[in-house]
């Protein structure tokens, strides 16, 4: 209908509505982001309290961006954190605080960062983030749309158990949790039972008998109680118990290059803090654990320090090649052709391994 047929009502009608139209790019402008994010559980402690959260909760501030970010911790959100790569792809949440080993049957190839035996140490642990990660990213974004911006420890895994042990070999006949199948074929082949249990049930299996050893970083066990329902700690590393932090693709490419640019440099900052302060919790927790000084991150409890023995030392060692590698390799394999190629191509080497 042409124009000069429609009422004056109409005419000024349209002449508003025209003018909101034209009005709502430049008030869009001005919207700050708004970004949804998964946590680290509250229960696995200090890193999660005093160096993730505060990161998320002053967003814009650490990273010179207009976003505001909605950061809830696992464990209050009712989601298990074995599902996380599953609610980002699904577009639920834009960033995710990726625990490595519990999502690792949705993505294999993931747990290359963190095989038993081949990380038992920060230095080493540095080198294996850095050799695999462009092979974690390019598959987290082909399979999930998610791109990975830093991977991070949360240090040693070490063994504590309410039973007397000497060594690592005395846990023959005992069942240990685990988190993943990686680490349960290890403590298979040293004899012992492994039980998968989420690290929010350990304290109560432990106290109920469930399990007689349990497997965590010495400050996370000391947040989450651990030591007041077991009796020795064994710390010898297992796994780095690496992580990550991970954006959807959509999110990350709704910002510019330069607000790209911004993002990554601060998640980069944030990782080599918490490299940083994980390492100084190891030992202080440890210290904690056994009722020692200095003692500054945690509660002091009054655990049995076993020495660590050079036939235990042996043992994680022969894990990769023995154990850990080829089970891993097998299960990759099959969802991910090539997989343990690409581990032998960038892993390998920086661990001596032929």
């Amino acid at each position: 209908m042409p124009l000069h047929f429609l009422r004056p009502q109409t005419l000024a009608a349209l002449a508003l509505a025209l003018g909101a139209a034209l009005a709502l790019p430049a008030a869009h402008a001005d919207d700050r982001i708004k970004l949804k994010a998964i946590g680290q559980p509250l229960a696995t402690g200090l890193i999660q309290k005093n160096k993730e959260q505060p990161f998320f909760e002053n967003f814009a501030a650490r990273t010179g961006l207009p976003i505001d970010v909605d950061y809830k911790p696992i464990d209050t959100l009712g989601i298990k954190d074995t599902e996380q790569l599953r609610v980002m792809k699904a577009g639920l949440f834009d960033i995710v605080s990726l625990r490595v080993s519990q999502n690792s049957r949705d993505e294999p190839t993931i747990l290359g960062l963190d095989l038993v035996g081949a990380a038992p140490d920060y230095a080493t642990g540095r080198k294996v983030a850095k050799a695999y990660f462009d092979t974690a990213d390019a598959r987290l974004q082909s399979q999930f749309g998610v791109k990975l911006l830093g991977v991070w420890p949360f240090g040693p895994q070490v063994l504590f158990c309410k039973k007397p042990i000497a060594k690592l070999a005395d846990v023959k006949g005992l069942k240990v949790r685990v988190y993943d199948q990686n680490l349960a074929k290890f403590i298979e082949m040293i004899g012992g039972t492994p039980v998968p249990v989420s690290f929010a049930d350990t304290h109560q299996s432990l106290s109920l008998g469930v399990v007689d050893c349990a497997i965590t970083g010495p400050s996370s066990a000391n947040s989450a109680g651990w030591p007041e329902v077991t009796t020795h700690q064994l710390a010898i590393g297992f796994q780095m118990a690496l992580n990550g932090y991970a954006m959807t693709l959509k999110s990350w490419k709704a910002l510019s290059p330069e607000q790209r640019s911004k993002l990554q440099a601060a998640f980069d900052a944030l990782g080599e803090e918490i490299w940083t302060y994980s390492e100084t919790l190891f030992q202080d927790a440890l210290n904690c654990n056994a009722g020692k000084d200095p003692c500054t991150t945690g509660k002091k409890f009054n655990l049995t320090n076993v020495p660590v023995t050079s036939a235990d030392v042996d043992l994680v060692r022969g894990a990769v090649s023995k154990v850990s590698l080829p089970v891993w390799a097998e299960v990759c394999d099959k969802s991910n052709p090539g997989c343990s190629k690409a581990w032998q191509a960038t892993v390998a080497p920086v661990l001596g391994l032929k």
